[in-house]
């Protein structure tokens, strides 16, 4: 966060509003930080929103904005629809997307399930990997993670130059992939399956498949997904 301003609007008889906006530096950060809380209503505020419990969360642009009602009733309601729109329009324009995001495949590209961040505590709080930054993550890759609905998790990282993302890997393999031959998935001992591939500077890793050949048919379709698109 590079900076933030916050307002409190008071009206007599009425529950009070805090609208904060949050300016990340980049929107590719503001995403980020939208992408932390996916549950609730998208109301089309900014470049995506979600609505839940008298909260209004979006991001345009550099900014992550939240807009809070203390007591939900259909006039706060109203009210947040009404402010979120004056602050989106405020903005003026749209940002770009993190580009790291044409690494998924389809089938992984759900907007609803995918989180994007640079630090192993954000990545372990929505799906825990190690107490360790195996991963081997800073302020200068970018991350990845979604969560599937059979419950396996599909992290892709990005990192500044090969060097690192090749360290990566050796390291996702001591830790996870003990004893499997190279470029074969291994089981961990909740009887589910880890693979891990690299293409580029772009590790994929999946976590807690059903089968072995669904953890190596998943990280192969990223893999192969990221170089056909020239990533």
């Amino acid at each position: 966060m590079k900076a933030l301003l916050s307002r409190r609007y008071k009206q007599s008889g009425r529950p009070d509003i805090i609208a904060d906006v949050f300016d990340m530096g980049s929107a590719a950060d503001a995403f980020g930080v939208f992408t932390h809380d996916l549950d609730g209503e998208n109301w089309s505020v900014g470049q995506n929103s979600v609505y839940k419990g008298g909260l209004l969360s979006f991001w345009r642009d550099r900014y992550f904005v939240s807009v809070f009602a203390e007591d939900e009733t259909a006039e706060t309601k109203a009210m947040l629809l009404d402010l979120g729109r004056r602050i989106a329009s405020s903005v003026g324009r749209d940002g770009d997307k993190p580009a790291l995001l044409g690494a998924l495949p389809p089938a992984y590209a759900d907007p609803r399930r995918v989180h994007f961040f640079h630090h192993p505590v954000i990545l372990n709080y929505h799906y825990f990997v190690s107490a360790d930054n195996v991963l081997g993550l800073d302020p200068k890759s970018e991350g990845l993670l979604v969560k599937t609905a059979d419950r396996s998790a599909l992290v892709v990282i990005r990192y500044p130059d090969e060097a690192q993302a090749v360290a990566a890997l050796k390291a996702v393999r001591a830790a996870f992939l003990a004893g499997a031959a190279d470029q074969e998935p291994a089981r961990a001992a909740d009887q589910t399956w880890t693979a891990a591939g690299l293409q580029g500077r772009t590790l994929a890793v999946l976590f807690r498949a059903g089968t072995a050949a669904a953890a190596r048919d998943a990280v192969r379709a990223v893999l192969e997904h990221i170089r056909d698109q020239g990533l």
